[in-house]
């Protein structure tokens, strides 16, 4: 009987084990959901958005406020589209493929290192992991490892930062950026189109609050933050820029 019972406690730690087991496997071979695949793009879209948004409806405010005819706010907001999608391309392009040279230098240098002098790379390698907190034996295993197996890789990674995800795309960068300052600059284009005279300033920017609120609540989502603060960041944003512009729109159809 003790043995038969010995037998049963010994089956069940076993089993105990083995659900561990498994569900340790399960943990490690189950991917995390990270977000760092979307900075390039994500950034690039929405301070596209956030600046169509916000310098189109300030535009458009500071021409309704100073009296201009409706033919002139409807050019201006057009004109302001065009422009803004087309110098936020521009200008992404140019700041980005800066980047992209620079990693790419970065990348060179260190092939060249790699090829001329690859034991003091190595150890340069072995003492990032030690200032990291690893042993000295541990981290001289890990370093030859993964020299081994992708040298290049490890230095730009552990050495320099750079990571496939983080990496410069100038043209993706153009693109989002430009794609979205033209999809946030449309809402108050179309709303200064179809809005009565009298109403249209408190549409244009009734119209633009309510889209930075969205704008700023997606953009949260998708970076995996929470909403309110970026949210209250674009609104503030979005109503001081539009309360200035009126003013100033004001002041100067007043004055000429």
């Amino acid at each position: 009987g003790i043995r038969a019972g010995g037998n049963g406690s010994c089956a069940m730690v076993r089993g105990s084990i083995d659900e561990n087991e498994a569900r340790v496997s399960m943990s490690i071979h189950q991917p995390e959901r990270h977000h760092l695949d979307r900075v390039g793009w994500l950034r690039a879209a929405v301070l596209g958005a956030n600046d169509g948004l916000i310098s189109t409806s300030s535009l458009l405010t500071g021409i309704i406020a100073s009296a201009a005819t409706r033919s002139t706010v409807i050019l201006t907001g057009f004109a302001g589209l065009c422009a803004g999608s087309l110098s936020m391309a521009a200008g992404e392009y140019v700041s980005v493929s800066a980047q992209a040279d620079a990693e790419a230098a970065e990348t060179e240098r260190e092939r060249r290192e790699l090829a001329t002098d690859p034991d003091a790379e190595l150890a340069e390698l072995t003492a990032i992991y030690i200032g990291r907190g690893v042993s000295p034996s541990v981290a001289a295993q890990v370093a030859e490892d993964l020299h081994r197996s992708g040298a290049l890789e490890a230095h730009l990674r552990d050495e320099l930062g750079l990571s496939e995800h983080g990496a410069a795309r100038p043209l993706q960068a153009a693109l989002a950026s430009a794609g979205a300052f033209a999809c946030g600059a449309l809402a108050p284009v179309i709303v200064a189109l179809a809005a009565p005279r009298g109403v249209a300033l408190a549409l244009v920017v009734a119209v633009t609050v309510l889209a930075l609120g969205v704008l700023g609540v997606a953009g949260a989502r998708l970076g995996g933050a929470p909403w309110p603060r970026p949210t209250l960041r674009v609104l503030v944003a979005g109503i001081t820029a539009m309360a200035v512009t009126a003013v100033v729109g004001r002041i100067v159809g007043t004055a000429i």
